[in-house]
């Protein structure tokens, strides 16, 4: 089990999700798109988000303390490195 944490437009949603081992950045993002479309992000839906809408997010993956998978696909800030 993961958390997909989808940060867009200032709202930010967790999402639990069943992963079959790794998922691409791309596939993140993919995934991303259909669950707001769909309204299976709790308070994020945008029913006619664009197909590229998270093209040029980042996707940082973390663990959490007891060795969860936390994915968080979130914009890109114009400070740090």
């Amino acid at each position: 089990m993961a958390t997909l944490n989808i940060t867009y437009n200032g709202l930010s949603s967790d999402l639990p999700l069943e992963l079959d081992g790794h998922v691409s950045d791309v596939d993140v993002r993919r995934i991303a798109v259909e669950v707001v479309r769909s309204g299976g992000a709790p308070g994020l839906h945008i029913a006619n988000l664009r197909e590229d809408a998270f093209s040029h997010y980042v996707v940082d993956r973390f663990r959490g303390p007891r060795g969860e998978e936390r994915i968080y696909l979130r914009p890109k800030v114009p400070f740090g490195a």
